[in-house]
């Protein structure tokens, strides 16, 4: 007897709802197909031949995705941060080094207070020299919402930077 492929045809029927829901969460519906793909290769590669809701069970997937992706964002934010620092032209002086750590985490604070649109777009902009254009067909957004989101970012650094050390 030849074995059978495990039986996913409830999956199917919630595409459509599935990219729907995400395309509103991430308003940006490319990103939602992307993480719809990615959702169903996962869910047909795993061992979910009986599984009892396969719209919750379709819909968990995307949610783990999603926030796996989200985190490794925010470490490659992170990560660019870091990078900045050790790129100092004064990188060999250890008191223009100290002062460069010192201003790169204040700006990583900073940065940690504002929300993750802003954030992309100061590093993608600023450390990894993306054009405003760019950072808007990445993120879906015009041009005209990257550029507030960068004036909201430089306001909010200039008002934590310029503020008294405790």
């Amino acid at each position: 007897m030849i074995p059978q492929p495990p039986r996913r045809t409830g999956f199917f029927e919630h595409y459509e709802e599935l990219i729907g829901t995400w395309t509103r969460r991430l308003r940006n519906r490319q990103q939602a197909e992307d993480l719809a793909h990615d959702t169903f290769v996962r869910v047909l590669e795993s061992r979910s031949a009986d599984v009892q809701q396969p719209r919750a069970y379709l819909h968990q997937t995307a949610r783990n995705i999603a926030v796996d992706a989200y985190r490794r964002d925010d470490r490659r934010d992170a990560a660019s941060v870091d990078a900045f620092v050790q790129c100092s032209p004064h990188a060999g002086d250890p008191e223009h080094v100290m002062h460069a750590i010192q201003l790169a985490d204040s700006i990583e604070r900073a940065l940690a207070e504002l929300p993750l649109n802003c954030r992309r777009i100061f590093i993608w902009q600023k450390i990894e020299g993306l054009t405003q254009q760019e950072i808007a067909e990445r993120l879906g957004l015009s041009k005209n919402m990257v550029e507030k989101y960068m004036i909201r970012t430089l306001r909010h650094l200039r008002d934590r930077l310029d503020a008294p050390t405790p």
